[in-house]
């Protein structure tokens, strides 16, 4: 069971995991085990609520398909167990990314001071640039 929060949870049996060689570093041992994890999830076909289903699917994330089905292929460790472990928290983090709620920003308005101060500071500015200019000798 993949906890996702308190009252989400998606049962072992909607993830299909599969192992298959993985590329890269590893030695003689790349060639003869099969280390890297294929993890799919059909986000249609799966228990979670509905909120998460519309979410996922219009998230623009290319390990999303076009048919709603989530691909992880995770092969950094040299071990299977490991790379499944990997594969499975990547999966809870792009689920758990969709619950989050983005406040929208309170627009402020600087205060008197603020204004002044940077008023003050473009008139310094420029005027140490005017006296870059060429100097005139009357």
């Amino acid at each position: 069971m993949l906890q996702i929060s308190s009252k989400v949870l998606i049962p072992e049996n909607e993830i299909e995991i599969s192992a298959i060689r993985s590329q890269g570093a590893g030695g003689q041992n790349v060639n003869k085990v099969s280390t890297a994890i294929h993890l799919r999830f059909d986000i249609k076909a799966s228990s979670l609520p509905e909120y998460y289903k519309e979410s996922l699917l219009n998230l623009k994330d290319k390990r999303i398909t076009t048919d709603g089905v989530i691909i992880i292929k995770s092969q950094e460790h040299r071990s299977q167990l490991q790379n499944r472990e990997e594969a499975l928290k990547r999966l809870e983090e792009l689920i758990k990314s969709v619950t989050l709620v983005k406040l929208k920003r309170k627009l402020s308005i600087p205060t008197c001071s603020s204004q002044l101060k940077r008023l003050e500071r473009k008139k310094r500015r420029a005027q140490v640039k005017a006296n870059r200019g060429n100097v005139t000798f009357e």
